[in-house]
């Protein structure tokens, strides 16, 4: 009992330490509260008040007065060298969350939309967008709307250092967050490296289930130079980023009415849905339920990867206005 009383306050803390680094300004309790969430912790002000005293004596917060509180260094470090364990299924919480914080409205065209960010070095972002371009002209993205952000400005949860600009895509999560605005259930199992073949998907080559993942999958196949965008944006053969997704197989006329009101908006990524019961890409599926692969967000990323230049990505890093997205093209 005691063991498990010492890991819930220690996940509460480490919950409040994610919220308060996401922020740039001091919170106070009721706001952190509020955020805390959509972690699915839920913690009354005055219990929030507790687990900062504790923060504050460790020397994790700073305590600003009426302000609030602050991150500090040591903040950081803890939160940045949280156990492996405590990791353990955090690609999968992340996809909970902003899908939860996904709050696009495909008729106003305004809202929160989810997104990838992602570093290059300052000296070569115009060698990255002539690399990209052929991906994103034969739609190997969720969508071409994209923001650039510069050193000193904050892209989702992330702050853009010196030295390298900051690139944001529209993460495919977009979808799984319609869809739950609209009541549809959806799953999101895997990650993987589709194998494309004519222009057309075949099959996953490498798959890695979010549940058990404590990093996000695209990540780790950009890391690792395995996918080949370039080659299947101009010859239709090649290796790209893909997930793989379930919903109930009743929900397919709302799901597809859904998919074409994005598509409306500038916002795509549906490689294939399968039929009910039916594999996908040879990924069997559930009892009365279909399979859906969308593409990731991060392929044109993967694609200026793939041409030398380095990166530093943050897979699903948080949300954006809608409006503050414009064109790949317009750069």
């Amino acid at each position: 009992m005691i063991a498990y009383e010492a890991q819930d306050v220690k996940r509460k803390i480490m919950s409040i330490l994610r919220v308060l680094s996401d922020s740039r300004e001091p919170l106070g309790a009721r706001v952190i509260g509020r955020r805390l969430k959509e972690y699915n912790i839920h913690l009354t002000e005055r219990a929030v008040r507790y687990h900062l005293k504790l923060m504050d004596g460790r020397g994790l917060t700073q305590g600003l007065g009426r302000d609030g509180r602050l991150i500090t260094e040591s903040g950081l470090k803890e939160l940045k060298g949280a156990l492996v364990s405590d990791k353990t299924g955090f690609a999968i919480d992340k996809i909970e969350l902003l899908s939860r914080r996904t709050s696009f409205d495909w008729e106003k065209h305004s809202g929160q939309v989810p997104i990838n960010t992602t570093l290059f070095p300052e000296k070569k972002f115009h060698k990255a967008l002539e690399a990209m371009r052929d991906a994103f002209r034969a739609g190997l993205c969720v969508s071409a709307l994209v923001t650039v952000a510069n050193e000193g400005d904050k892209l989702g949860g992330v702050t853009i250092p010196r030295s390298k600009v900051g690139f944001a895509t529209v993460c495919n999560i977009v979808v799984c967050g319609a869809f739950i605005k609209a009541g549809i259930p959806i799953e999101s199992r895997f990650g993987g490296l589709l194998q494309v073949r004519g222009h057309k998907p075949l099959r996953f080559k490498e798959l890695i289930d979010y549940a058990g993942s404590s990093l996000d999958p695209s990540e780790i196949f950009i890391a690792t130079r395995i996918t080949s965008i370039g080659e299947v944006a101009r010859k239709g053969e090649g290796e790209i980023l893909a997930s793989f997704q379930e919903i109930p197989a009743l929900y397919r006329p709302a799901a597809e009415a859904i998919l074409g009101k994005l598509r409306g908006a500038g916002i795509g990524g549906l490689v294939q849905m399968g039929d009910k019961s039916e594999p996908v890409c040879e990924i069997p599926v559930g009892l009365n339920k279909i399979g859906l692969i969308l593409q990731s967000g991060l392929n044109p990323v993967a694609a200026a990867v793939e041409a030398g230049i380095e990166v530093v990505n943050h897979a699903r890093s948080g949300v954006i206005e809608y409006v503050k997205l414009r064109s790949f093209w317009n750069l």
